[in-house]
């Protein structure tokens, strides 16, 4: 079997005909998007070289505090990224909660993933560690993104039922219980979506990075399913330990519905 093709700077130059292409496109349309398009393509540039670099020499100087460093750094970022996004929005308690759902609901699958099904010799092995805690938490990252912009809206919504249904004697839990369930269902239906298309529509990245650099295509594909299978436990984890913990920021000790 033949090795991967390698890319020249130059071929890789090539490929940014394409954001040229966009930029003509937004140009025309009148679409204010040039700048944004022209910075993201920089900065993907500067960070993928970076990254390069970097994980290089993590793989070629495997150590447990190298990786325990890089895994708390990508959750921080990440936690970071979610809380940014609704900075104005969330209360200390549910900031509190989204941090703990992260950390907790993706290092519990990561953990599993790699020493029940992959079982690697090295727990810390980065070549296995960084890639697929990458997807776990890059993954569940946009899933409880998803969930709290769910869970907030329908508070808002559903204020009037929740406030009704209180009243009545229900409890905070079952009173936010529909909007609970529908912030589930709009967080995992982007993963579930992926995983109906992937094989027929499309070939996801890590099966296609596997193949391209060599691997027999039954041994990349066993690897995509387990790793999809790995992206819907942690983004469904990650989310349901929110939404249980966080439902309870929005009502005070009488259980009365507070505004945001």
């Amino acid at each position: 079997m033949e090795g991967i093709i390698e890319l020249s700077v130059v071929q890789v130059a090539l490929a940014y005909i394409f954001v040229c292409f966009v930029l003509i496109i937004v140009k025309i349309r009148n679409i204010n998007r040039e700048k944004e398009i022209i910075i993201s393509s920089i900065r993907m540039t500067i960070q993928l070289i970076l990254t390069g670099h970097i994980l290089l020499f993590v793989f070629n100087n495997p150590s447990p505090y190298i990786t325990i460093a890089i895994i708390i750094l990508m959750e921080i970022f990440a936690i970071y990224t979610v809380l940014k996004k609704f900075r104005s929005k969330t209360s200390v308690e549910l900031k509190k909660v989204i941090g703990f759902s992260m950390s907790i609901g993706t290092i519990t699958c990561i953990l599993y993933f790699l020493l029940i099904v992959v079982r690697i010799p090295n727990w810390y092995d980065p070549r296995y560690f960084i890639p697929i805690a990458g997807m776990l938490i890059g993954n569940s990252m946009t899933g409880i993104t998803l969930g709290i912009n769910s869970l907030l809206e329908g508070m808002t919504t559903e204020k009037a039922i929740i406030e009704e249904a209180l009243t009545l004697g229900a409890t905070p839990k079952v009173a936010s219980k529909k909007v609970i369930n529908k912030a589930f269902d709009s967080a995992i239906i982007p993963t579930i979506n992926s995983m109906i298309g992937m094989g027929i529509i499309f070939l996801p990245g890590m099966m296609t990075g596997q193949i391209l650099a060599g691997a027999d295509p039954t041994i990349a594909i066993a690897y995509q399913i387990a790793i999809m299978l790995g992206i819907l436990g942690s983004v469904s984890l990650t989310v349901i330990i929110m939404l249980i913990l966080s439902y309870r920021t929005f009502f005070n000790e009488q259980s009365q519905l507070m505004g945001r």
